[in-house]
């Protein structure tokens, strides 16, 4: 490592820990996205030529010119399946080809005929199908409108802010911008067009004025320089913008990964939301930089709608939101209302793109659940972990050598805490060299991982995509001999500085180069390396920190694309290699495990994120429960935060209540810096160890339920953990809310985030439901604010009346060794005795729950004081050891009797005990294997 980046270090790794803005951009500081936002809402220079009109039973096809510059678009629409249209808008002949995002759709998403409803010279009008839907083309100016009857659902271009820079010649050098080859691109290769044909198509049509050639030359159109940094942008301007109104819409979400609220804010006055992945030390919470990650998907929610807002670009991306209710006070609101105001609520959302096509698909809903699943229509579902990928993570930067893995594995023993994965940071590789051991500290792996495997826990080791460049190191010089690596401007290797030093970075946009990264993963490859061994991939940003923004140049090449075309899908396609390596090792059969820090859309289906570099404070605690129910609404379930905070040092009672909530979101893991003192739950005394004990002894006795909400992601793409408001979509007083959350239907969870809290209040939503407290059995109504007084060791944790969910309650060194234990049923009864819920059990580790159907899928209903079980999915084959040893039924009745039939005809009669101050029934040992069917009756 040179001396250089020695310095460097040592100046970020110590002293005060908190990002410098300065090094990060704003949009004034973004040339595309200063000269973009400088348009200012009003009439749009773009018509559509009525005359070019093309439908066919696939799409509708429509030219555009801008009457200022006489260029011209190309406008594609589709009808597609499941209620949603696609809008696509490029050069109707560029000089050569614009990015089009490949490997992000699961497939071309299948459409539906459009049919033309009416057309005269102001526009057409087409029909969406059902629901009298129509799409509405305007020509003069260019606008389009989604209707149901007479409503206004969405409309683009309706405040005139499509923008879309076209390619074009640097008239100051009067050479032409070199083609691109079409390599990774969905575009076809025989659309490059020479000069006469690109001259050609942009000639007016007759009448029209000839195209203007004095525009006007700004700063930052054809090289941009940020601090030190230069951007060549030998392409020139190419930025693209379109904007959309949501009449009748005060909430949107999404558009992840920002330290935000739930709910976006408008963001007149200051910066938009940004989407350009960066490692950004000690983010700030409560502020639109971006982070690690980009997710350019928004949701719109009322009380009467969901939709969604798809834009397919991955370049960098500034989402800038109006609202004509922003702003106002409660007493102006009230003010309206008294006043009867007849304003309609609506957000403006414009999106801008630094390059590319514009590519937006609108999902119209109409409910949560359908936008949910509209989305995984196009991009996929959560990957299906294996089950103990659901339990505890222990991790720290660095655990320092075998004899300290070994010992911290033996601490959760001695203290009776379980956990699944200990994980293994940077410094366990031969001097940053990643698919290698430090051969002084970790010289025997394989003892060392069948240790764990003993015990039936398992490891992940960090493997992060910048590669030491060093002449004696395998990987490096395989990459370089396959010409594998990302290219500088002038087409050699693009290096920059990392944690090895000086790196080079692999391009995971080549399908070869991923091919032979999985392979990297194989037993005889990766030595050292076992069957419990999984994958971290870090800063895959990528993480350059010499960098511009500490990430790679702009003009960077992958192939024959520049990087700013495509950089926010880089870490998706790390994180994609390397989930296909682990499953090659296996042949196939095991589902792999792989946490990335940098994600896009599409990233859902190889694995899980968290949230990067947090610190230990209690404002990063609470910021990581909208951070997490941002991402599930965009697709990616298997989100979490670093318990304790990465950086600084957390007091005990922020420990202590950063595992109560960790243990209540999806991805468990302790994290913490290298700087910071040791962490591990038992070194803050027996009283704190006690509390964290009984944190994670709560996550592993709800790993039933946890499984079970994590297969039905990925069958539909729900997300695992939710807001209030896609349960309960027409209660307002739930639309804003981030400090409180639901698992699935059937759990809501408040955890307690404010230093020193006596007590908190819980907004318990659905009028004429009921709620009991998972902990004392208290039953609460609906529709209620409950104030809850707490103690250190409370979670407040309620079950929705109606609802049965499975614990395991024998809980053990790790989530392996409960496999074939018992559960217990927990049975909330509704206001009219009746509850329903199921339970997922397969192997928790292969693929053969899909290919092979084997699983166990059981429905578990109370009605008419009967409980039974019923099979869920009768062409499924899969035999388990579990049984249920306890019914708890919440809110019931005393019974005279309890008798347990099975098919075979056979009964028994069942012991109990019944609190009456509760109203809670326990029926014992019922010994009925958990995969058959059998009946309860309560007489």
């Amino acid at each position: 490592m040179g001396p250089l980046l020695v310095l460097w270090l040592a100046g970020c790794l110590s002293g005060t820990w908190a990002v410098d803005r300065g090094n990060f951009k704003t949009c004034d500081q973004s040339a595309f996205c200063k000269r973009q936002r400088a348009l200012k809402p009003g009439q749009s220079p773009y018509r559509a030529l009525l005359e070019t009109l093309e439908l066919t039973n696939t799409k509708l096809t429509l030219q555009l010119i801008n009457d200022n510059n006489k260029v011209r678009l190309l406008l594609e629409l589709y009808r597609l399946q499941g209620n949603m249209t696609r809008v696509k808008i490029n050069e109707l002949k560029p000089l050569k080809p614009r990015f089009e995002v490949p490997d992000v759709l699961i497939n071309d998403p299948p459409t539906e005929p459009l049919s033309l409803l009416s057309r005269d010279e102001n526009g057409v009008v087409l029909s969406l199908g059902a629901d009298s839907q129509r799409l509405i083309v305007s020509a003069k100016p260019f606008r389009l409108d989604i209707m149901e009857g007479r409503e206004v659902l969405l409309s683009l271009n309706s405040r005139g802010l499509l923008a879309f820079e076209h390619l074009r010649i640097r008239k100051d050098t009067c050479q032409e911008v070199m083609s691109l080859s079409l390599s990774h691109s969905k575009v076809d290769p025989e659309g490059t067009e020479n000069k006469e044909e690109t001259e050609a198509a942009n000639e007016p049509a007759e009448g029209e004025e000839e195209a203007k050639e004095d525009e006007k030359v700004e700063d930052g159109m054809w090289e941009e320089t940020f601090k030190s940094h230069t951007d060549s942008k030998p392409n020139g301007p190419s930025s693209i913008s379109l904007d959309f109104s949501l009449p009748g819409v005060e909430n949107v979400y999404g558009i992840p990964e920002h330290a935000d609220s739930l709910k976006l804010k408008a963001t007149d006055g200051g910066d938009p939301y940004r989407l350009f992945n960066l490692d950004v030390f000690q983010y700030e919470v409560f502020n639109p930089m971006a982070l690690y990650g980009a997710i350019p998907v928004m949701l719109s929610h009322s009380a009467q709608r969901t939709m969604g807002i798809f834009w397919l670009n991955a370049a960098e991306t500034w989402v800038d939101i109006s609202s004509n209710t922003a702003g106002k006070t409660v007493f102006g609101q009230m003010l309206d209302y008294v006043q009867g105001s007849s304003e309609t609520p609506q957000t403006d959302v414009r999106w801008i793109s630094e390059s590319g096509i514009i590519d937006v698909f609108i999902m119209l809903g109409p409910t949560p659940t359908d936008v949910f699943s509209q989305y995984a229509s196009l991009t996929g579902t959560q990957a299906f972990p294996p089950l103990s990928a659901l339990a505890y993570h222990q991790c720290r930067w660095n655990y320092n050598d075998q004899e300290d893995v070994a010992a911290v594995d033996q601490g959760f023993d001695d203290h009776d805490i379980p956990y699944d994965f200990i994980w293994l940071d940077i410094e366990h590789t031969d001097g940053k060299r990643y698919f290698t051991w430090d051969p002084h500290k970790f010289p025997q792996p394989k003892d060392m991982l069948q240790g764990l495997l003993d015990k039936r826990r398992k490891m992940v080791t960090i493997v992060d995509p910048h590669i030491k460049v060093d002449s004696s190191y395998k990987i490096h010089n395989e990459i370089r001999s396959k010409g594998f690596y990302v290219k500088s401007k002038d087409g050699g290797d693009y290096e920059g500085w990392c944690w090895p030093g000086n790196s080079g970075y692999p391009d995971f946009t080549n399908p070869e180069m991923r091919a032979w990264w999985a392979s990297m993963f194989a037993y005889d490859q990766y030595e050292g390396s076992m069957e419990n061994m999984y994958t971290w991939n870090d800063m895959n940003e990528p993480s350059v920190f010499n960098g511009p923004e500490v990430t790679m140049h702009k003009d960077a090449l992958h192939g024959n694309w520049e990087n700013r075309d495509l950089h926010n899908l880089y870490g998706l396609y790390v994180q994609r290699a390397t989930a296909e390596g682990l499953i090659e090792r296996s042949g196939g059969v095991e589902r792999p495990f792989v946490l990335a820090r940098a994600f896009f859309a599409g990233s859902q289906r190889y694995g899980a994120v968290w949230t990067g570099d947090n610190a230990a404070e209690w404002e990063h605690l609470k910021i990581s429960i909208p951070m997490c129910l941002s991402l599930g609404l965009v697709g990616v379930s298997f989100c979490g935060a670093d318990v304790g905070g990465f950086f600084k040092s957390p007091s005990t009672e922020l420990l202590v209540r950063w595992y109560q909530t960790g243990a209540y979101q999806p991805f468990f893991r302790a994290h913490a810096h290298l700087d910071t003192p040791r962490r591990e739950p038992w070194l803050f005394g027996p009283e704190n160890t006690a509390l964290i004990r009984e944190a994670v002894r709560q996550r592993y006795a709800l790993l039933p339920y946890w499984y079970q909400l994590f297969y039905h992601a990925h069958h539909s793409g729900q997300p695992v953990m939710r807001p209030l408001w896609v349960e309960y979509p027409q209660d307002t007083a739930t639309f804003s809310m981030d400090d409180q959350f639901l698992l699935g239907r059937d759990l809501l969870v408040h955890p307690v985030t404010e230093e020193g809290a006596r007590g908190v209040t819980a907004y318990l939503p659905g009028k004429g439901e009921v709620w009991f407290d998972v902990h004392t059995f208290q039953k609460h109504n609906g529709a209620q604010n409950l104030y809850i007084p707490v103690t250190i060791s409370s979670i407040p944790v309620f079950q929705r009346g109606g609802s049965i969910i499975s614990r395991k309650a024998r809980v053990r060194r790790s989530s392996s060794c409960m496999e074939h234990d018992p559960y217990t049923l927990f049975v909330a009864l509704s206001p009219k005795r009746f509850a329903q819920g199921e339970l997922y059990i397969d192997d928790g580790h292969t693929f053969n729950f899909d290919k092979q159907k084997q699983f166990i899928h059981r429905r578990f209903s109370f009605a008419n004081n009967a409980l039974s079980s019923r099979n869920l999915a009768p062409g499924s084959q899969f035999t388990t050891f579990s049984w249920v040893e306890k019914i708890v039924i919440l809110g019931a009745s005393k019974p005279s009797k309890a008798t347990l039939k099975t098919p075979d005809g056979k009964e028994s009669q069942l012991e109990f005990e019944f609190d009456a101050s509760m109203s809670v029934l326990t029926l014992r040992k019922p010994g009925v294997n958990a995969g058959l069917d059998w009946t309860v009756v309560l007489q």
